[in-house]
C-alpha cells in the first residue's frame, strides 16, 4: 500500500467506524504502530482527523450524538425536576463543574445569583450562566462538536488541569448497574474522566430511559461517582444495587 493510499485507507475508516485505534490501523495496513502515528498527526495537521488517546476520531458530524435542540425536549419535566434538586446541592462560594447535558442546562438556567464559580465545557450552559452578574463563568475552550455544541479535545481536556473544583454535575448516555456510566461519544467520555478527576465530589443526574444501556466507552465506575439523581420510574431493586456499592441515591417524585 502506497503511502497516498494509507492516508486515504486511514480517513475512510475512521469516518466510517468514528474512532480508530492505532493497532487496528497498524494491523490493516500492514505497516507498524510509529508510522501509523505519524500518519495520524499528519492528518491532524491536515484537518482530516482528530488526535485521540492511543488512536483518532472522526471530525465529521457525530452521527451518535443528539442535536442539543432535540434532547432539550427528551424527558424535559424529569430533567428540570432533577436539575432543582441538583442545584439545592449548591452552596454559595462553590466552585462546580457542569457539563454539555441538558440537563446541565436546566441547572444553570435555575442557579441563584450568588458568588459561584462554574466551569463548563457548553455553549448553551454558559450562555444561561452569563445571565448571573455574581457568578464566575469559565469556558473550556477546544474543538466544538455543533450537535451537541460542546467543547472536547486535548485543548478542553488540558484547560481542566489548571483547576480544581468541590462539584461536577454530569449526566451520561448510559447507566449501567455494576460498570458505571458510559458515553457514546470517545471525545465527550474522556473529557467527563478528567471532570470527574478534579471534582472532590461527582453527582450523577440520570432518568430512568438511561438505565439498562451499555454504551461504547466506559466513563467512570461507580467508586469514582458521590451521588446519582434519578427519577421515581427508575427501578427500586436497581438503585439498591447502586447504593450498595457506596453511592449517595435520591430518587425523585414528579408533582401530580
Amino acid at each position: 500500500m502506497l503511502i497516498a493510499e494509507r492516508l486515504q485507507y486511514i480517513v475512510a475508516a475512521v469516518n466510517d467506524r468514528g474512532s480508530v485505534r492505532v493497532s487496528e490501523l497498524s494491523v490493516e495496513c500492514g505497516v507498524t504502530e510509529e508510522t501509523i502515528r505519524r500518519d495520524l498527526d499528519r492528518l491532524e495537521s491536515e484537518g482530516k482527523l482528530l488526535r485521540s488517546h492511543g488512536g483518532a476520531v472522526s471530525v465529521k458530524e457525530d452521527q451518535t450524538e443528539i442535536p442539543f435542540s432535540i434532547r432539550e425536549s427528551e424527558h424535559a419535566d424529569l430533567k428540570r425536576l432533577m436539575a432543582e434538586e441538583a442545584v439545592a446541592c449548591i452552596k454559595e462560594h462553590d466552585r462546580i463543574l457542569l457539563d454539555a447535558s441538558t440537563t446541565a442546562w436546566y441547572m444553570a438556567k435555575l442557579l441563584p445569583d450568588m458568588a459561584l464559580t462554574v466551569i463548563t465545557n457548553s455553549i448553551q450552559v454558559a450562555m444561561a450562566v452569563s445571565q448571573k452578574e455574581k457568578v464566575q463563568l469559565i469556558s473550556t475552550g477546544g474543538v466544538l462538536l455543533p450537535r451537541s455544541l460542546s467543547y472536547v479535545g486535548p485543548l478542553a481536556e488540558r484547560s481542566l488541569d489548571l483547576y480544581h473544583v468541590d462539584k461536577a454535575f454530569l449526566s451520561s448516555k448510559g447507566v449501567h448497574l455494576k460498570r458505571g456510566i458510559s458515553e457514546s461519544n470517545e471525545m465527550q467520555a474522556m473529557i467527563k474522566r478528567k471532570m470527574i478527576s478534579i471534582s472532590d465530589e461527582t453527582y450523577v443526574l440520570a432518568d430512568h430511559s438511561k438505565f439498562g444501556v451499555q454504551s461504547l466507552t466506559q466513563v467512570a465506575a461507580w467508586s469514582d461517582i458521590h451521588h446519582l439523581i434519578t427519577d421515581q420510574y427508575t427501578d427500586s431493586n436497581d438503585l439498591g444495587i447502586i447504593q450498595e456499592q457506596g453511592v449517595q441515591v435520591t430518587s425523585l417524585h414528579a408533582p401530580v
